[in-house]
């Protein structure tokens, strides 16, 4: 089979214009990329998500740049043929532009992404546009934003009003204009999002905002219901349940060592006889 070339940012904005969806799905070390990559997937998205669904925290905001780099670089060396972006995390950016190059600098060299993503409208515009001037891909992030989760009160769908739904397009048209090549829109209503999604030139990526943005992003863990055992939230479906899967499995590991059924014989390994009778000798 035919390797593969990962995409490209203008591929990406050619998408767009033909209508062709985008899949993204984020991933956060080896196996979970490699296994994205085969299935097909376009873009993955090592995301600070992993604070939650890896790393056992409550929010994003714990989630250390060296956290972001280590994992980047484990999904990199899982997905070689897909282009891959990691999120800058909590206040990595939003200090001096030196620190902030030098923390996008890491996650491209020692992480080896392709890209970078910030949360953040027209506050980070100028942050953006440095970023891309200096020669890195930049993924914009609109609407519930996990890192200003407290600031926006919770995790609410945003746009339902008017007001929302204004500053929510002026941020977009902000940071497109900043030089960033796509957008993810999260939780963002139906409507606004197809809205805003028609007057960009860049792709939007929706995760919980509908079928019209140009692709759709949903966390590995979510889509395939691994390490929860609750239901999906509304905006996720589960394509699987490998939950279920491993925890039977163990399941069956614990029972058949508490019963020693495991190892059986064709999971042992024996010594020749006489090497047996050297060591322990006549048994009659």
């Amino acid at each position: 089979m035919e390797q593969r070339k990962a995409l490209t940012t203008a591929k990406m904005r050619k998408m767009k214009q033909d209508g062709v969806p985008i899949t993204m799905v984020t991933a956060y070390d080896y196996p979970s990329a490699r296994l994205s990559e085969e299935a097909g997937i376009d873009v993955i998205l090592v995301g600070d998500s992993l604070g939650n669904v890896v790393l056992g925290y409550d929010s994003t905001l714990p989630v250390s740049l060296d956290d972001m780099v280590y994992h980047t670089r484990a999904a990199v060396r899982g997905a070689a043929n897909t282009f891959v972006v990691a999120d800058m995390p909590f206040l990595t950016y939003h200090g001096s532009l030196d620190a902030t190059l030098q923390g996008v600098g890491r996650l491209m060299r020692e992480g080896g992404a392709k890209a970078v993503k910030l949360e953040g409208g027209a506050e980070i515009a100028a942050t953006v546009k440095v970023i891309t001037e200096a020669g890195v891909p930049v993924v914009g992030h609109l609407g519930l934003t996990p890192q200003s989760v407290h600031q926006l009160g919770g995790f609410r769908v945003q746009g339902r009003s008017s007001e929302q739904a204004e500053k929510l397009l002026r941020d977009a048209k902000a940071i497109e204009e900043a030089g960033a090549f796509a957008i993810v829109l999260e939780l963002v209503t139906d409507e606004l999002a197809a809205w805003i999604t028609k007057q960009l030139s860049i792709p939007t990526i929706g995760i919980g905002s509908g079928v019209h943005c140009d692709g759709q992003v949903l966390v590995y863990h979510d889509l395939l219901q691994y390490g929860s055992d609750s239901a999906p939230r509304k905006f996720v479906k589960a394509y699987a349940n490998i939950g279920e899967t491993i925890r039977a499995g163990i399941g069956e590991y614990v029972k058949e060592v508490k019963a020693r059924t495991f190892p059986a014989q064709e999971n042992t390994f024996h010594m020749d006889n006489d090497v047996v009778q050297y060591l322990y000798g006549d048994k009659e």
